[in-house]
Order: C-alpha cells, then sequence, then structure tokens
C-alpha cells in the first residue's frame, strides 16, 4: 500500500517527493539547500547529474510504501525509463526546510 504524497509528514521531503513526482526541475531545485549532496548505493555523486539522468530525463517516479525517523527515512517503489521499478530506501538530512542531503539505493 502506498502512502499519498500530501501524507508524508515531513513537509520538506514531501515537496522534494512531489517535485520528483511531478517532474518539475524548479520546485525540485527549490527543496534543495545550496551545496546539497547526495549517494546512491553507498556512492557519492554529483546531484545535478544523478537528478538529470536518474529523474528528469527518465520519467521518474517514486511510490512511498512506508516513512520511519519523522519522515526522513522512506521505502518507496521507484520506477524510471532507464532502470524500471525498483524497491528503493531513501534518507534525507534536513535543514531550514531544505534538503542538505539525500541518499538513496536498493532496499
Amino acid at each position: 500500500m502506498t502512502i499519498a504524497v500530501e501524507q508524508l509528514s515531513e513537509p520538506t521531503v514531501r515537496a522534494f517527493v512531489a517535485a520528483l513526482n511531478a517532474n518539475d526541475r524548479a520546485a525540485f531545485a527549490a527543496v534543495l539547500a545550496p551545496g546539497a549532496t547526495m549517494s546512491d548505493d553507498g556512492s557519492e555523486r554529483d546531484v545535478a547529474d544523478w537528478t538529470e539522468r536518474e529523474i528528469f530525463s527518465s520519467g521518474g517516479h517514486m511510490d512511498v510504501e512506508a516513512e520511519a525517523d519523522g519522515g526522513l527515512a522512506l521505502v518507496a517503489d521507484y520506477r524510471n525509463d532507464t532502470w524500471g521499478a525498483m524497491r528503493t530506501a531513501w534518507r534525507f538530512t534536513v535543514d531550514g526546510g531544505k534538503v542538505t542531503r539525500f541518499e538513496t539505493g536498493q532496499a
């Protein structure tokens, strides 16, 4: 069962998922802090390059199955046109209403 985006408990993470699912580059950029960092399966990645490749140019979409740690940790079915669907874990660090870091990988 999925959790509706508007029901996610952490407002910044909610905005991140909503922007990702809407393929809205401007809204997505607005939720990231300047200098935000990320990792994918434990490897550091360039945020702009990764998000363009894995989200925006490949139709990325996240269906959240569960949340923990006050909404800063998610388990989701993530799909895009490159890799298809996979079960993923997401972990967020939020400061001042902006995502300063996110980590994702297979769950």
